[in-house]
């Protein structure tokens, strides 16, 4: 059963990528908008007269780090996923995943295409990759440790 739940949480969370790349434009800049007013503020707070604008630049980098933590959650779930996979080991599994992440990352551009006032960017592919890539890194080197932590208990 926890099989199954572990792959509902990696489906569950391609639907969330489908449905925020699904906004139109319009809707979807408002929702970053709102995210970079809170991160400015929060800078403001922590860094005193720094008053950081809202708009332009930071915007952009808001934007571009929730592709790549969109995609690093992505593949943390899809390697969990294939954790049930005893046949590969982690280096195997992690090629599948970051094939797996790197081409829905292409359809999600492809599917941008038809959103109104969206498009399709490669380097949007590159940087959602790269996220997948990074949280997939960091789930095998987790697994080596945990499972070198108990090859030592067992010695």
């Amino acid at each position: 059963m926890r099989k199954y739940g572990v792959w509902a949480l990696a489906a569950l969370w391609l639907v969330v990528i489908f449905a925020f790349s699904s906004q139109p434009a319009d809707s979807s800049n408002e929702l970053s908008g709102e995210v970079t007013r809170t991160v400015a503020a929060a800078v403001d707070k922590v860094a005193g007269h720094q008053k950081l604008r809202a708009d332009g630049g930071l915007n952009h980098l808001v934007r571009k780090n929730a592709h790549f933590f969109n995609y690093m959650l992505l593949g943390v779930l899809v390697m969990f996923a294939f954790g049930y996979w005893k046949a590969a080991g982690p280096v195997k599994r992690a090629g599948w995943a970051l094939l797996g992440c790197a081409l829905y990352a292409s359809t999600d551009e492809v599917h941008q295409l038809f959103v109104d006032g969206r498009g399709a960017q490669v380097k949007d592919v590159f940087i959602d990759s790269s996220g997948a890539c990074l949280g997939i890194a960091l789930f095998v080197c987790l697994e080596l440790l945990i499972r070198r932590r108990r090859r030592q208990r067992l010695n």
